[in-house]
């Protein structure tokens, strides 16, 4: 089929196709307007491995290598507090401190699924897999590529939620990164205070002395150290409307993809009609 010929059943059509574009464009808006819209919590953390005097710096014997800060990775004690961020601890913890299971029933009740759901008898309560799966979804983390903080943002419908769980979970991840550090110096002590205890040697006991004075300053340190894992640069706060989904860029690509698919649609439809009577009109055995 040639281009010209093409273009005329096309236009032949042109009532169909922009009546098919409406109703496309109608039905995705619908379903744009009617989607429930989330308030966004942010706050902003840096790790505390930058500060000029970081917990890290004063756990480790010695001095941060000098490229360390210049690796845009995590690491240390503030890569253990994104992951605890996201963990099935956390979950656990949003589970047994906030609504969220009963936010996630009524959600998984609700809507055309929901009225599924209850019609193929499939569980309607949440649990914490659901929980975890939400807040796999719904935290982003984000690092600033022209500085060293990260950006945290929660999306819940409910406005005083959002922000109440993301402040929790940064308190959460922090006392995490905190009680392994100390659980794991206390354990440290004990095992040196036990050498001591054995250890007759005097060149030994000094070595095993200096060990156990380190094991004491990260005991100190976890223990009055306000931020240990990640600073709270700018605290947890929440937007006044809500802003999730973004109806009108969502409605403007709507706008700009519906026509387009509906007229890839028509040109694939008189396509294949052409090939459909070009192989009924050859002859048999053709």
């Amino acid at each position: 089929m040639t281009l010209d010929a093409l273009l005329r059943e096309l236009l032949a059509r042109w009532r169909a196709i922009l009546l098919a574009a409406l109703l496309l464009f109608a039905t995705g808006a619908t379903l744009i307007l009617i989607w429930p819209r989330l308030h966004v919590a942010q706050a902003m953390v840096a790790p505390a491995e930058t500060t000029a005097i970081a917990t890290s710096s004063l756990l480790a014997p010695a001095p941060l290598a000098a490229g360390g800060l210049l690796d845009p990775r995590p690491g240390g004690n503030f890569a253990v507090y994104l992951s605890a961020l996201r963990g099935v601890e956390a979950a656990a913890m949003l589970v047994r401190d906030t609504p969220l299971l009963a936010h996630l029933t009524e959600r998984r009740g609700a809507g055309a699924l929901g009225w599924l759901r209850h019609s193929l008898g499939l569980r309607i309560e949440a649990d914490l897999d659901d929980a975890a799966i939400w807040l796999e979804r719904t935290l982003s983390v984000t690092q600033d590529l022209t500085s060293i903080t990260w950006s945290l943002e929660l999306a819940h419908r409910d406005r005083a939620q959002a922000v109440d769980a993301l402040r929790r979970l940064h308190a959460f991840a922090e006392d995490k990164v905190r009680a392994d550090i100390f659980g794991l110096a206390r354990n440290r002590a004990t095992a040196l205070e036990n050498r001591l205890a054995r250890e007759s040697d005097l060149y030994l006991r000094s070595a095993l002395y200096d060990l156990l004075g380190q094991t004491h300053r990260v005991l100190l340190v976890a223990t009055a150290d306000s931020a240990v894992a990640a600073r709270m640069v700018d605290p947890p706060s929440v937007e006044l409307r809500p802003s999730r989904p973004n109806r009108p860029l969502l409605l403007a690509l709507l706008a700009i993809t519906a026509p387009l698919a509906t007229l890839l649609a028509a040109i694939c439809v008189v396509l294949m009609r052409a090939t459909n009577d070009v192989l009924l009109r050859a002859p048999e055995g053709a």
